[in-house]
């Protein structure tokens, strides 16, 4: 089955472009390549659908501009190189998509924005601001001020965990080889083309680690992309790797060009849902009436009308039990605010939690952030 219906039915794409693909021998930015690459972004935009790019390059365009030629630079001299470079990276970014009427942002991460759960949220709720607006966000690790022991480590890891940070449907990884083979194809000529990867097993891996290790430039290779897909998968993301060289490489999956799509193990939202409810100890405890306990079960937001009791102390973004008047627990949600703000909005209704706090956060625990407790707890 072709990668052409996965990227038709995705409403939220994330691309990754390596170096290589986007910084030409001559160190500068390829503007022919990113002009013809921005024509598939525009293609996609047209259709409604949303795209992330997560782009490398700001050190390599760094280097160029500061004259760092040698190798063996030191880790202040590449973060250096990386601040020289991503106003270029930017521009380049720029000039390729605002023919298209495209507007990008530049969204610099690290790995406690991905990891840490309050910084995860605020985050997560700036790229869903962008997007709403209709903006492209072009993300990259922020190399200025990460060292190797804090860093994400390759940008195929963190676009998994931009994939999954923004629920997407569908993760791009695109290579220098036109997907997984069984053995390295330039080394191997019986070497046969996996086209599709229901589950990622041990002999999977091996394939990636082993035959096609060095099947790619950059500081990854297909044994990252693998790691990277198993990120995206737990999310609920298909990734598709295919050969990003070629002018126009979206069109030309969708065209039936090779590739190798690897199936996601659930859906996003599942993946959410399960990550919340299993995977976050909760801080503290919710108390709502049977009115809102009801709404709650039909799929409703947590509204401070509803709320009569807090109980524990925990910040902004925490995972906090909700119960009902008898005790039972009816789900587990990330709550918006700190435990002294809920206390204070307890059954106020949504328009006088503004005038009692002096801003408003919305509903106290949002419907898409909530995962119910299965009936045979919440029964």
């Amino acid at each position: 089955m072709a990668a052409v219906s996965e990227i038709a039915a995705a409403r939220r794409i994330v691309i990754k472009v390596g170096s290589a693909l986007l910084v030409g021998e001559d160190g500068a930015a390829d503007s022919a390549w990113l002009a013809a690459f921005a024509q598939d972004v525009a293609a996609l935009r047209a259709r409604g659908q949303q795209v992330l790019i997560v782009s490398s390059g700001a050190g390599a365009l760094g280097r160029r501009r500061l004259g760092l030629r040698r190798r063996g630079l030191s880790l202040a001299e590449k973060q250096a190189a990386a601040a020289a470079g991503q106003s270029a990276l930017m521009r380049a970014w720029e000039a390729a998509l605002e023919p298209h009427g495209a507007i990008c942002a530049q969204v610099l991460l690290t790995r406690e924005d991905t990891e840490t759960r309050r910084r995860w949220l605020n985050a997560r709720a700036t790229l869903e601001a962008l997007l709403a607006l209709g903006v492209t966000p072009v993300i990259n690790e922020n190399d200025t001020v990460v060292t190797e022991e804090i860093r994400v480590g390759d940008n195929d890891r963190l676009s998994a965990r931009v994939a999954q940070l923004v629920s997407a449907e569908v993760l791009v990884l695109l290579s220098d080889i036109d997907g997984l083979y069984t053995a390295d194809p330039r080394a191997d000529p019986t070497a046969t083309h996996i086209p599709r990867v229901s589950q990622l097993t041990p002999q999977i891996e091996a394939m990636a680690g082993g035959a096609n290790a060095q099947a790619d430039v950059g500081t990854g290779g297909m044994a990252t992309k693998i790691e990277a897909a198993r990120i995206a998968s737990e999310a609920g993301c298909a990734t598709i790797i295919t050969l990003g060289s070629r002018s126009r490489p979206l069109a030309a999956l969708e065209a039936g060009a090779l590739s190798t799509v690897i199936e996601p193990a659930t859906t996003p939202k599942a993946a959410y849902k399960a990550w919340i409810a299993g995977a976050l100890a909760p801080a503290g405890t919710l108390v709502v009436d049977a009115g809102a306990a009801g709404a709650l079960k039909r799929g409703k937001s947590l509204l401070a009308a509803g709320l009569t009791a807090v109980e524990g102390v925990f910040e902004k973004g925490a995972c906090v039990r909700i119960v009902d008047l008898d005790g039972q627990e009816i789900g587990r949600g990330l709550v918006r605010y700190e435990a002294g703000h809920a206390q204070r909005i307890c059954g106020l209704k949504s328009g006088a939690v503004e005038p009692a706090l002096g801003y408003t956060a919305g509903p106290v625990i949002h419907a898409d952030d909530l995962a119910l407790a299965p009936p045979s707890v919440a029964a």
